[in-house]
């Protein structure tokens, strides 16, 4: 079995069409999050592959994505409406 670690997914991209298609790559990915910001875990093959689609959604001058590898083992800190987001044990990807 592939050992997955847990990512923070984030990105910033200006063109709507794009902005959706990232959406779409890294929701398929996620355990859940909030608007632009997704907890994922990840193989190895996944990380590359889900950073190769973003890179290809693009414009390097204007857009930003960016991957936190974050430890698992740690609470999170939720504000406001911040909902927790519950790791079962399993998980599939659509």
């Amino acid at each position: 079995m592939h050992s997955r670690h847990l990512f923070l997914v984030g990105y910033d991209i200006s063109i709507n069409r794009n902005r959706r298609r990232a959406l779409r790559d890294v929701k398929a990915h996620a355990l859940g999050g909030q608007k632009s910001f997704y907890e994922c875990w990840l193989t190895v093959g996944e990380l590359h592959e889900l950073m190769s689609y973003l890179k290809a959604r693009i414009d390097s001058s204007t857009d930003k994505v960016i991957f936190i590898r974050l430890d698992a083992r740690s609470q999170s800190i939720r504000v406001g409406q911040a909902e927790e987001i519950h790791n079962g044990d399993y998980f599939h990807i659509t």
